[in-house]
């Protein structure tokens, strides 16, 4: 009769009552493996929930939750330090995540020590903006820092677009991380250039986007810009879906023809002519778009500039589209009503989004391009042409960029509503060395800010 046992790393055998003992065959192990979900991350001192990075790793041999995971700084601790980096989970993937020391960049070395005495290491390039206020209502959504019209899409998520480009970005608007889907639309558009998306609002299942219709900052007409176009959203929240509708490329044109044959008032020719810069009192900038009261077929084109009539202390100006739906959906002529000016301070539009109950929020702020000193508030409007706006609440100068997009607008009548902002980063310095954010070599440092805001 034989047995053969297993004792502690030997083998011993058992033949009528002897027993022989042969050792055991050592076990090999792997060197073992680490990839991260990205290469680079953001952070902010102080922040709340910052995005994190998956570390996914193995040991042929080796059962993974036996691996041992690490963190160190290996260059600049003032921005975070090794005692800044925590790592949680056991199994194949773990999670990291920083909590970030100084604004600047660092490098850090993560390590994954194996059995056997084996390790491997993979470099995570770390950069951290600067603290902010109210930082529990802050969100920094990556990927892009020019972000310039954003629309709800139920479920939490909103869709994000950005001025220097043509991707539309869904986020998860709790969370700071990286888009869940992108759309580019470009191909559809036929258009190569961006379109300066600027104002966007959603009717039923469609949204429409407006170009800013302007010359660009040097003052050349860019035919891209002179653009409006829908989307079809199918789904909601995380499985949301865009599809292409229709664009109108001949707004601005209609604008132009419209203020001449009624007396200059606004000054469209002027503000559009070669060589004359978007962002100025007199100049002509779209930044808002939504619809009039009670309508689907009159939408409201909210603009930066010019103010009304362009002079210090002018007002801000509103110009309905009578029949925005057949522009989009047949390629009809533009129609107007009669221009809406609106006392904002001395503010123009930054953007303009309504509710289901026709209460409307108003993001005012300079028309100037470089503005980031310059004051920011909140207006309460019921959409009434001659009724006055009532500011609802003066925002904090940001820095980083400025505030540019009104995610939804909440129950205005309810004390202590809440609103959900979005910056423009895009000429911010986020790292202080001196780099605007939208000429940053890596997508997951560059970001715009998302903040809560109560009304007063």
């Amino acid at each position: 009769m034989k047995k053969q046992l297993g004792i502690a790393g030997i083998a011993a055998l058992v033949v009528a009552g002897t027993v022989t003992v042969v050792p055991a065959q050592a076990v090999t192990y792997g060197t073992p493996t680490i990839s991260l979900s990205a290469a680079y991350l953001s952070g902010a001192v102080g922040a709340v929930g910052d995005p994190v990075v998956d570390v996914t790793v193995g040991q042929s041999g080796a059962d993974a939750s036996a691996l041992t995971v690490s963190a160190s700084a290996s260059s600049k601790a003032s921005v975070a330090g090794t005692g800044d980096v925590s790592v949680t989970g056991t199994g194949a993937v773990r999670r990291l995540a920083v909590a970030a020391r100084g604004r600047g960049y660092t490098n850090l070395t993560v390590k994954v020590t194996g059995l056997g005495g084996k390790s491997a290491t993979k470099t995570l390039s770390y950069a951290a903006s600067a603290a902010v206020q109210n930082p529990a209502d802050a969100r920094y959504f990556t990927g892009a820092s020019d972000s310039s019209a954003a629309v709800d899409v139920g479920g939490g998520y909103t869709v994000v677009a950005d001025d220097e480009n043509n991707v539309l970005r869904l986020y998860d608007r709790s969370r700071s991380a990286a888009p869940v889907r992108t759309w580019d639309f470009s191909s559809q558009l036929g258009v190569s250039k961006e379109v300066d998306i600027e104002g966007a609002t959603l009717i039923g299942n469609t949204i429409y986007w407006t170009g800013s219709l302007g010359n660009n900052k040097d003052g050349e007409y860019k035919a891209p810009r002179n653009t409006v176009f829908t989307t079809t959203v199918s789904g909601s929240g995380s499985a949301t879906q865009l599809a292409y509708g229709r664009s109108y490329k001949k707004l601005r044109d209609d604008l132009v023809a419209w203020d001449t044959a009624n007396g200059n008032r606004y000054g469209f020719a002027a503000g559009t002519a070669a060589g004359e810069a978007p962002k100025q009192i007199d100049g002509f900038n779209v930044e808002g778009l939504e619809f009039a009261p009670g309508s689907t077929t009159t939408a409201y084109l909210g603009f930066r500039a010019p103010l009304a009539p362009a002079v210090p202390g002018g007002k801000a100006l509103v110009v309905p589209v009578t029949n925005f739906d057949q522009v989009l959906s047949s390629g009809a002529k533009a129609t107007f009503g009669a221009g809406i000016e609106l006392d904002l301070g001395g503010l123009a539009i930054r953007d303009i989004r309504k509710n289901a109950a026709d209460q409307y929020l108003i993001l005012a702020g300079s028309w100037a391009a470089d503005d980031n000193s310059d004051p920011y508030a909140l207006y309460q409007w019921d959409g009434v042409a001659g009724h006055a706006p009532v500011k609802r609440a003066d925002l904090p100068t940001t820095d980083p960029g400025g505030w540019e997009a009104i995610v939804d607008v909440p129950d205005l009548s309810v004390p202590g509503a809440r609103v959900q902002l979005i910056t423009d980063s895009g000429s911010a310095d986020l790292y202080g060395d001196g780099t605007e954010a939208k000429d940053l070599t890596h997508p997951e440092w560059k970001k715009a800010r998302a903040a809560w805001f109560t009304l007063n």
